[in-house]
């Protein structure tokens, strides 16, 4: 096995099967008051260089932007929240960096400060202004590299010394890299998770001729997407037997393989990356798959999954199972006063009964706004999240074919697909009950997609063979649909 493979099938990927090991759900039914979640202190604020001291969201991801509006919305920002961030730029809506910010420069690519967080969902605008404005304490650029939970304190990069009172992990997730000794970090290989990456990107995109795509998930598509549109040579490289395996069933990926194809990106299935090796320029110039075949490239993006961003947050306790830290259903961590949320939180899945790391900004936003309301009232409900995933591709001016699906709840049982794909086609996930466990569908009007949460959460008896009979993937939604108001 080569050294890229080892990579990547040790790499914990944000899962929604992993079973419950180390957390019960019965212990999220015995919640204590909510005025034992904070942690006292009383320090002089000439000791610390945060004066914004009672509660700090360490992260400058959505989660902590969308934290950051609970706060304000309670009432609780002014002279009292600090952020902590490794990026020169406030919270931003993260997607965009791999649709709308890699569209040519002639198709209107998108640009901060036009997402920042939290227009993603409809909400203000967050500049550097608006934290300034509402009196929260912003750190720039200076990653928390210390943790001191009996002192309440956490260090930076720069030697600062924070204190907080109750503290809350929104450290998201960092790319899963090649090894160096491969050419992971040669001139030319990028890696996306912020708008850094992104502009690094572009850079090369614009004197590229020849770009290569590893990975066959959703930076891998959506990156190939916006790739041709630059009409570059693009072709993207998978060790899988199609597309998106994590959600997609293998008649759903040859879909989206034979659009790929059409729009002129090529396809290496089951391809393995034994190395990618540098021209006289020092730059990529060439990758080596494990059968010795070659590729020209001079730009190489790498979507092989993600990890964690635990950093020194470790000693608050690890999920072995999914990654991740560990919390209740109120995102609360064993230490008393931390917290963490978003990617980076290993929580219960109520619905499913189960722990699970979610990857998304749909759970980003959720469960920074569930966490923030826990701390500051008396809400002691548990979060029972829907389990969400959405890509959008194509959408850059002149393109033939925009795309956009959604899923809502959980993949598993047999498989039901409806349509032809022009445009639409519809997937549903039925279990041995005939229930209904998850359903995806692409280019669905803002009704049928407003139909799919209800779906997935209600979870109604389905007749499968009147659904498989469906003409089209109107008549098997309005199969669904009847099913559940039966069931009501």
């Amino acid at each position: 096995m080569s050294s890229v493979l080892r990579l990547m099938a040790s790499m914990t990927t944000a899962s929604l099967r992993c079973p419950s090991q180390s957390l019960s759900l019965k212990r999220i039914q015995r919640l204590p008051s909510p005025a034992s979640f904070r942690r006292s202190f009383v320090v002089a604020a000439s000791d610390f260089a945060n004066e914004n001291r009672e509660f700090v969201i360490v992260g400058g991801g959505n989660s902590a932007g969308y934290a950051a509006r609970t706060f304000v919305e309670h009432g609780m920002a002014d002279g009292r929240l600090c952020m902590v961030t490794k990026e020169p730029v406030a919270p931003y809506e993260r997607p965009a960096l791999t649709k709308g910010y890699l569209f040519p420069p002639d198709k209107k690519p998108a640009r901060l400060p036009g997402f920042h967080t939290c227009v993603g969902s409809g909400g203000e605008r967050q500049t550097p202004e608006w934290y300034t404005e509402q009196g929260i304490e912003v750190l720039y650029q200076d990653p928390v590299v210390g943790l001191d939970t009996e002192a309440q304190t956490l260090t930076t990069s720069s030697g600062k010394l924070l204190k907080y009172g109750s503290l809350i992990i929104s450290t998201g997730c960092e790319s899963a890299r090649f090894p160096e000794k491969i050419g992971g970090n040669l001139p030319g290989v990028h890696y996306i998770r912020d708008v850094a990456d992104a502009d690094s990107l572009i850079s090369s995109l614009e004197k590229a001729k020849k770009v290569v795509v590893i990975g066959g998930g959703y930076i891998g598509m959506e990156v190939a997407a916006a790739t041709i549109g630059w009409n570059l040579d693009t072709t993207i490289i998978f060790p899988e037997d199609h597309l998106m395996t994590r959600l997609f069933t293998p008649s759903l990926a040859r879909r989206y393989e034979d659009l790929y194809s059409e729009t002129g990106i090529k396809i290496l299935k089951g391809a393995r990356i034994d190395k990618l090796a540098a021209g006289s320029d020092g730059r990529v110039a060439t990758v080596i798959l494990g059968n010795g075949s070659t590729l020209e490239a001079d730009t190489v993006i790498v979507g092989i999954g993600a990890k964690p961003a635990v950093g020194p947050f470790e000693a608050v306790g690890l999920n072995k199972t999914v990654g991740g830290i560990e919390v209740d259903s109120l995102f609360r961590t064993s230490v008393p006063g931390v917290f963490a949320i978003g990617d980076v939180a290993a929580f219960p899945l109520k619905m499913y009964d189960r722990i699970a790391r979610v990857e998304h900004v749909d759970h980003a936003r959720k469960s920074a706004q569930h966490c923030v309301k826990a701390l500051l009232t008396a809400q002691t409900h548990p979060y029972d999240y829907l389990p969400y995933f959405y890509s959008r591709v194509f959408e850059y001016e002149g393109s033939k074919r925009k795309v956009w699906w959604q899923f809502f709840g959980d993949n598993v049982g047999d498989t039901i697909e409806v349509g032809n794909f022009d445009p639409k086609i519809a997937t549903f996930w039925i279990d041995n009950d005939s229930r209904l466990k998850g359903i995806f569908l692409e280019s669905g009007s803002p009704e049928e997609f407003g139909l799919l949460p209800r779906l997935a959460r209600l979870q109604p008896i389905v007749d499968k063979e009147k659904l498989k009979s469906a003409s089209s993937v109107e008549a098997a939604l309005e199969i669904v649909t009847n099913s559940l108001q039966v069931a009501l």
